[in-house]
C-alpha cells in the first residue's frame, strides 16, 4: 500500500501562518486534530474541534512545556509499522492510536539568538519534542506524512483533495527528506551557537554548515558541469544571495562568482564618495571614486575598456538615469546597486538580458564570518579578510604627499580584491592599471603598466595614468626588480606590507628613485 488515508493529525507549530487554513482542509476530510498549547488555541479560535495532546497521552504538559509530546502514545503512534503484526499487537495492548500526519515547525532558535536574547532564553528555545516527532514521523514515512514548512501546506492539501484524504508515498518521501534537512539545519544552528558564541571557539572541533538551495543553474563554470546556488543561513547571511533581481536572465554560476567579487569590493567603499567597480573573471578591471556615480563609472571604465566588455558593474550609490545610459553603451552581464530610480529602470528594461540586482544597504566589509573552500579530501576554512590596515609606516627618506597617501590607500583597498600576485596603480582616486594572478610580482607590475599605456592610447591621453601614480602590492616585493618596474611605469609612491629579508634593498631602490614608500605590516593574498 502506498496511499495512506489521514485519519489523525498532530499539529504543533511555532510559526502559525497558514495553520488555520490547513486545519480547515483537514477537517473537511474528517481528520481528528490533536494539538498542543498555542496551536490548539489558534485552531479552536477558528471554530475547529481540537483534542489536547494531554488527553491523548493521559499526562498533562509539565515542566513549563518542556515535556508534552515525549510519550509512547505519541511516538508509538508515529513509529509503528502498520503492516507488522507485532507492532499492531503492541498498539492494541497499550491503547496506542496511529498518527498519520505530523505538522511541526520548531522553536525559533535562530530568531532568538539574532534578537540578542540572554542565554537562558536561548536555551529555552532549543526544541526537543518537536525534532523528536519530526524524526519519528520522517523515519516512518511509509505510513506517516511529516510537514515542517508552511510552504508545503498547499501541496499536502491538494493531494488530499485529489486522493479523498490520502497521501501518496512519493509526497511522503519528499516531505521526509525536507524534514531531515530541517532538523539537521536546526541542530547545526544550535551546535554553531554553542561552539562560537557560548564557548568562544574560533574553530570548533565540528563545523556544521547548513545551506538552502536557492536556484538550480543551467551549468557550472563550463557546460559539462552541473551546478546549483545555495544560500547561507544565520545572522551573517548578507550578500549576493540576499539581493533582489529586478530583471534579466537567470544568473549563471560564473555570474554569481563575479557578482560576489564585485559586491565585496564595492562594499569597501560603502561610506565613501560615489564609487564604481567593474569586475571581469573575479578580478577588478576598473575602480574609481568621483563626485558623481556617472563620473565614477566613466573613470573606472577608462582603466580597461576591453576587459569591461561583458563584465560585472557594482555601484555604492543608487543607479541613476545618466549612469544607466552610460552603462547601456556596452554589453554588461550584471549590474549591482543599492537601489535604482525609475528612469534608470526604464533604460535597463530595454536590455532584456541585462541582470540588475538591488541589494539595499551594502554589506559591511568589516563584518565577521568565514570563508570555506573545498579541496580533495576536505575543506579549508578561514575567517574573512576583514582586517583594516594599521597605521602606515613611512620607510623612505621622502614622505608621501597627502594626495599620494590617499592614492596609496585607494590602491591598497583595490589590491585586497585582486588575485595574487596583485599590483595596482592608482591616481586621483581611480585605478590606472591592474596586474592580477601572475606567478611573479614583476610580471604583474609589467602587465599593469602595459594595460595603462594601452588605456591611454585608446583614450587619446598624452601619457598613461601611471605617471604620478601610487602603486600597491598585495605582498612584499621579494626583490627590487618589481619596484623598479613600477618606477619605470611612472609611480611616485608605493604601498606594500614589507617583511622581506630584502626590505633594505627595496627601500634603497625606492630612495634612489625618489619614491615615497609606506609599509602596512599586513598582506592581502587572494587565491
Amino acid at each position: 500500500m502506498t496511499d495512506i488515508t489521514i485519519r489523525r493529525a498532530l499539529l504543533s507549530v511555532s510559526d502559525k501562518s497558514g495553520i488555520v487554513d490547513l486545519g480547515r482542509a483537514l477537517a473537511r476530510h474528517d481528520v481528528e486534530l490533536v494539538s498542543t498549547g498555542g496551536t490548539a488555541a489558534a485552531l479552536r479560535e477558528a471554530g475547529l474541534a481540537v483534542r489536547d495532546i494531554s488527553d491523548l497521552t493521559g499526562f498533562p504538559e509539565m515542566m513549563d512545556g518542556r515535556v508534552k509530546t515525549l510519550h509512547p502514545k505519541v511516538h508509538g503512534g508515529l513509529l509503528a509499522v502498520r503492516d507488522d503484526a507485532a507492532h499492531v499487537a503492541s498498539m492494541e495492548e497499550h491503547d496506542i492510536g496511529a498518527i498519520d500526519l505530523v505538522v511541526v515547525n520548531l522553536y525559533p532558535f535562530l530568531q532568538t539568538v539574532m534578537k540578542g536574547a540572554e542565554r537562558p532564553e536561548i536555551i529555552e528555545n532549543i526544541d526537543i519534542g518537536g525534532p523528536s516527532m519530526v524524526r519519528s514521523a520522517a523515519k516512518n514515512h511509509a505510513f506517516v506524512a511529516i510537514v515542517t514548512d508552511p510552504a508545503d501546506y498547499p501541496a499536502l492539501i491538494a493531494e488530499m483533495d485529489e486522493g479523498n484524504g490520502a497521501t501518496t508515498l512519493d509526497l511522503r518521501k519528499r516531505l521526509a527528506a525536507r524534514a531531515f534537512a530541517a532538523t539537521a539545519t536546526y541542530d547545526g544552528m544550535i551546535a554553531s551557537w554553542f561552539g562560537f558564541a557560548d564557548q568562544g571557539e574560533a574553530f570548533p572541533e565540528t563545523l556544521p554548515i547548513t545551506l538552502k538551495r536557492g536556484a538550480s543553474l543551467r551549468y557550472g563554470e563550463n557546460p559539462h558541469q552541473q551546478a546549483a546556488f545555495y544560500t547561507a543561513t544565520g545572522p551573517h547571511a548578507q550578500g549576493i544571495g540576499q539581493a533582489r533581481q529586478v530583471q534579466g536572465k537567470e544568473l549563471s554560476y560564473n555570474n554569481y562568482n563575479d557578482a560576489d567579487a564585485a559586491l565585496e569590493l564595492v562594499s569597501e567603499f560603502r561610506d565613501a564618495e560615489p564609487t564604481v567597480v567593474i569586475v571581469k573573471h573575479a578580478n577588478p578591471c576598473g575602480v574609481a571614486t568621483a563626485s558623481t556615480i556617472e563620473q565614477a563609472y566613466a573613470e573606472a571604465f577608462a582603466c580597461d575598456t576591453v576587459s569591461a566588455f561583458g563584465g560585472i558593474i557594482a555601484l555604492n550609490r543608487a543607479l541613476d538615469e545618466a549612469t544607466a545610459r552610460a552603462i547601456s553603451g556596452i554589453f554588461t552581464e550584471v549590474v549591482i546597486a543599492p537601489d535604482a530610480d525609475e528612469a534608470a529602470l526604464a533604460i535597463f528594461a530595454a536590455k532584456k538580458n541585462l541582470r540588475l540586482l538591488l541589494t539595499g544597504a551594502l554589506p559591511d566589509a568589516a563584518r565577521k564570518g568565514f570563508q570555506a573552500k573545498s579541496i580533495t579530501g576536505g575543506w579549508l576554512v578561514q575567517t574573512r579578510d576583514n582586517g583594516a590596515a594599521p597605521d602606515l609606516k613611512v620607510v623612505t627618506k621622502r614622505q608621501p604627499t597627502a594626495a599620494e597617501l590617499a592614492d596609496c590607500r585607494f590602491a591598497w583597498t583595490v589590491a585586497k580584491h585582486v588575485k595574487s600576485n596583485a599590483i595596482v596603480y592608482a591616481r586621483d582616486g581611480a585605478t590606472a592599471g591592474i596586474g592580477a594572478g601572475q606567478m611573479n610580482r614583476l610580471e604583474s607590475a609589467r602587465i599593469a603598466a602595459w594595460k595603462a599605456k594601452d588605456a591611454a592610447e585608446k583614450a587619446g591621453w598624452a601619457t598613461p595614468r601611471t605617471i604620478g601614480s601610487a602603486v600597491a602590492s598585495d605582498a612584499f616585493f621579494p626583490f627590487a626588480d618589481g619596484l623598479l618596474a613600477a618606477v619605470e611605469a611612472g609611480a611616485t609612491a608605493v604601498i606594500q606590507p614589507g617583511g622581506s629579508i630584502r626590505d633594505d634593498e627595496v627601500i634603497a631602490a625606492a630612495d634612489a628613485a625618489g619614491l615615497a614608500m609606506v609599509f602596512t605590516g599586513m598582506r592581502h593574498f587572494r587565491h
